[in-house]
């Protein structure tokens, strides 16, 4: 595919973002291109709304498994282009559209020019929620062609074009979904004593909340508690009988998210009891930590040797990818792309650079054919 034909792809992709196993749009417009390009060597499996791509090599001896993800985020965009969204709220403000263009564009190299291995593209769904590494993975089309080494990208907004960036060991951390409804019951602003607030619930909870990482948490395990959405009421004269809490949880070891959520129910019964209220918690969409095979990270920096690409040396992020339930059964790596956009992730402006579609798509051919 030509620099012209990868803006193009993008932007069309950029127009059409859907939400998690609702890429219907998505998957098509994918089918309709990988089709055009395919030969006898390659095989295409779909799964749910996404898509399994096999290209058998000259003469393999394993399998290379590259993945990308395909949702879109429920965002109002206000980036202004041209080739915006057509869905209204809902956005590709996570670089989805990116991802999904460098690795056709790989695909299109790596058919063109066949490499020794056997080659296992995966278009994946729902990485912004519920989650459909896990599911994937699991599944008899992914089982039939399960990879022996797995590799990912993610656009990175702060990092320059020309850059890409990893590390050996933890890249993201460990995440969970948090979602606190509060049910007491209403009244009159004027009679308080007859109500069971839970607006004042809700509020001293969020402030409770924090002492879990401040004091109940190993100072050396990073964590983190934030809650970014809060709810109750709805007028100014009368207590609120409901409130809702929505947050997420993230912790650099895998043991500490089991140990906040520990204390987190710990705390929920004491302010069931002291608020005379009932507590429920859902915990969402939960990722696992993404933690780079230190060999691979070492081969990808060697591939780019002799290219205008630079290796930047990455550190550990508070960031969650459902990619880390992959590495978790099949040894490889994640890298971030540098696309220098002023917004950063999940932003409504979010403008990645798309000079960095051909480096990522060099990027991602170079490793794979490392192992010729």
């Amino acid at each position: 595919m030509t620099a012209f034909d990868l803006q193009t792809v993008r932007r069309e992709l950029h127009q059409i973002p859907e939400l998690g196993f609702k890429e219907e749009k998505t998957q098509r417009y994918l089918l309709e291109k990988i089709r055009e390009m395919a030969t006898d060597r390659v095989d295409i499996k779909t799964w749910r709304t996404g898509i399994l791509v096999h290209v058998s090599g000259t003469n393999p001896s394993k399998r290379i498994g590259f993945r990308t993800d395909i949702d879109g985020l429920p965002i109002l965009e206000d980036t202004g282009f041209d080739f915006s969204s057509t869905h209204p709220g809902k956005m590709h403000a996570c670089g989805h559209d990116f991802h999904m263009t460098i690795a056709l564009a790989a695909l299109s190299r790596l058919i063109a020019q066949p490499v020794k291995d056997n080659v296992l593209f995966i278009f994946q769904p729902a990485e912004e929620g519920p989650g459909g590494a896990k599911p994937m993975i699991e599944s008899k089309e992914f089982l039939d062609w399960k990879p022996d080494t797995i590799f990912a990208l993610h656009i990175a907004p702060n990092l320059s074009v020309g850059k890409v960036s990893s590390k050996p060991g933890l890249l993201f951390a460990n995440t969970s979904e948090l979602f606190i409804d509060f049910k007491g019951l209403g009244g009159h602003a004027a009679y308080p004593h007859l109500t069971k607030d839970m607006t004042v619930a809700a509020s001293n909870f969020v402030v409770q909340l924090q002492q879990i990482v401040s004091r109940g948490l190993n100072p050396l395990d990073g964590s983190v508690i934030t809650i970014g959405k809060m709810e109750s009421g709805f007028v100014q004269n009368a207590i609120a009988e409901t409130a809702r809490l929505e947050g997420t949880i993230r912790t650099t070891e895998a043991s500490s998210i089991l140990l906040v959520k520990e204390k987190l129910e710990k705390l929920i019964k004491g302010f069931e009891i002291a608020y005379d209220c009932e507590i429920n918690v859902d915990y969402g969409s939960n990722y696992y930590q993404v933690v780079n095979d230190g060999k691979y990270v070492e081969l990808f920096q060697e591939s780019l040797a002799g290219s205008d690409i630079e290796y930047v040396q990455a550190s550990a992020a508070m960031t969650g990818e459902d990619f880390g339930d992959m590495l978790k059964v099949i040894p490889g790596f994640m890298f971030w792309l540098g696309v220098e956009s002023p917004y950063g992730l999940h932003h409504a402006k979010l403008a990645p650079n798309e000079a960095a579609l051909s480096v990522g798509a060099e990027a991602v051919e170079r490793f794979i054919r490392s192992f010729d």
